[in-house]
């Protein structure tokens, strides 16, 4: 019975550091009403060891101090992530009318009209391409530029093909090609820029509108001050 108990109350204290409990576990309630059974139940004739007892009451008393510290944290995480939530709320409204730079290389053609590509050159460029495709992989759009400085540069596009027809809405993906006088390939750093039009408060967190597209703020990189070109 002693072992039992002890083997029942180790696997718990084991197990008391995940956030989250089946039906099939144990909690502390369970173990203190089986040393009680334990307690009224042992042999007259052979009543539980004193040392034993104690040695389960330090592991109970265990138990109990990690079931409270992952309370505490459970508690503690909900708070930072509601203040965390309500701060985000109360700056993101400030940012309506600010140009930003999106992360990722994703278009959305959603009847804005035009969209703007922004890359920053680490050096000179002799040349540089952008190349637009469609979300089957065509190709439907060529930019091409030439002799651009070091630093930021942004180009709108208008949403027509190589042909001048307008391509139709959904998602395209861009790529950026550069190259110095040398004929050498350009590491180019590429990103969305946008105008935040507007700020939506939904279940998943804020989000914020730029060209009638959604994002969430993790995916803005940069608030800018001055339109870049």
């Amino acid at each position: 019975m002693v072992d039992g108990i002890t083997s029942l109350l180790n696997s718990s204290i084991s197990s008391s550091t995940n956030t989250s409990k089946g039906n099939s576990e144990l909690g502390k309630d369970d173990f203190l009403k089986l040393m009680i059974a334990q307690l009224q139940n042992q042999d007259p004739m052979e009543p539980l060891d004193s040392s034993a007892y104690s040695a389960q009451l330090a592991q109970f008393s265990s138990l109990e101090q990690l079931s409270n510290i992952n309370d505490s944290l459970e508690t503690s995480i909900n708070a930072n992530y509601i203040l965390t939530q309500s701060i985000n709320n109360t700056m993101s409204a400030g940012w309506i009318g600010k140009e930003v730079k999106i992360s990722g290389n994703t278009l959305t053609n959603n009847s804005q009209g035009n969209i703007s590509i922004g890359y920053t050159l680490p050096s000179e460029a002799a040349s540089v391409t952008v190349k637009i495709y469609d979300s089957k992989g065509a190709l439907v759009k060529t930019i091409n530029s030439e002799e651009l400085a070091e630093g930021n540069h942004k180009l709108s596009w208008d949403f027509t093909d190589n042909n001048g027809y307008n391509v139709a809405k959904g998602d395209y993906t861009f790529k950026i090609e550069a190259k110095n006088s040398a004929g050498k390939d350009i590491t180019v750093d590429s990103y969305r820029i946008g105008e935040i039009s507007s700020v939506r408060y939904t279940d998943n967190g804020t989000v914020l509108v730029v060209g009638n597209v959604e994002y969430n703020l993790s995916d803005i990189t940069e608030i800018l001050n001055t339109t870049e070109g």
